[in-house]
């Protein structure tokens, strides 16, 4: 799937692009009938919202479930990554997020690349998200909320939030916020919140502020993040566990379009558990590991 001269002037303009829809039912049924097995696992992998059992992010999934393994070498949601970069991509990082009924916490305001810069040092902002919804998005179950063409401002200020949730975030001040709504339109489009059906695709920068509400619904919200990453602005540090932020940098080779409806054999390296390997963290970037060595 490419990008139009039209789509490619729209995602610099807003910093987005939303496909309601992109993947069929059938294509979702696959993912979604995974989900539980991998959310009832005890790793390290699985990080539950502060005070309740529910998981609130399942990371890597890519490296030992099969049907997530090939959603990560789908070409829908890859090559429009590489349409804007003009380069071949590696995952940074691939998240399952459970906005469960009920349970969801809030996902405060923030930009992704604050987090990617501040812990992982990866040089640019030539890295972004592409999201999938395994559940109907709709205004009460906490959609994504964003602040349409914020990626302009580039890098933000933000404060490391240690506490507010059960996963520590480079988050964005509220006055900050205000400004940039305030800029982007106010009540009149400051704050735009992509919603539609399962199998819909948001594609967004970076640099964009979001964030989300809790979710006091019934209604489970369901998404998967795949974080790619320009092959030359891979991370330069391992501060944090490689679940978290991968440190194989190899292109990502696509499978077939038809890859979610037939079995393509993919790698699963982690299919039989963790690794030690993944849970080891150095706070030194590698240029000075280099040298020490």
């Amino acid at each position: 799937m490419h990008l139009t001269p039209e789509q490619l002037e729209q995602f610099d303009r807003d910093g987005y692009l939303f496909f309601p829809g992109l993947f069929s039912t059938e294509e979702i049924r696959t993912l979604t009938e995974a989900v539980p097995a991998l959310y009832a696992r005890r790793e390290a992998y699985n990080v539950r919202e502060k005070g309740s059992d529910a998981v609130r992010t399942n990371f890597a999934a890519h490296m030992y479930s099969e049907p997530f393994a090939r959603l990560a070498r789908h070409p829908r949601m890859v090559q429009p990554v590489m349409d804007l970069f003009d380069e071949q991509v590696y995952m940074h990082q691939f998240k399952i997020n459970g906005k469960m009924a009920f349970e969801g916490d809030v996902w405060q305001w923030h930009q992704d690349y604050g987090t990617w810069l501040n812990d992982d040092m990866m040089p640019t902002e030539r890295a972004m998200n592409v999201a999938i919804f395994l559940d109907d998005v709709n205004e009460f179950n906490g959609p994504l909320m964003f602040i349409p063409g914020s990626h302009k401002k580039g890098v933000v200020d933000a404060r490391h939030d240690l506490s507010t949730t059960s996963y520590p975030l480079w988050t964005v001040d509220n006055h900050l916020i205000a400004q940039l709504v305030e800029r982007a339109g106010g009540k009149q489009g400051g704050i735009v919140s992509p919603k539609g059906p399962p199998g819909s695709m948001i594609l967004f920068h970076s640099c964009l502020v979001h964030a989300s509400t809790s979710n006091l619904s019934p209604w489970n919200r369901v998404s998967v993040y795949l974080s790619l990453c320009a092959v030359s602005n891979h991370i330069r540090r391992h501060k944090r566990p490689e679940y978290i932020a991968h440190r194989d940098f190899t292109p990502i080779a696509c499978l077939p379009d038809d890859c979610l409806r037939l079995p393509y054999p993919v790698d699963l390296p982690w299919r039989d558990g963790l690794p030690a390997s993944a849970l080891q963290t150095s706070s030194v970037p590698f240029a000075d590991m280099k040298q020490a060595a």
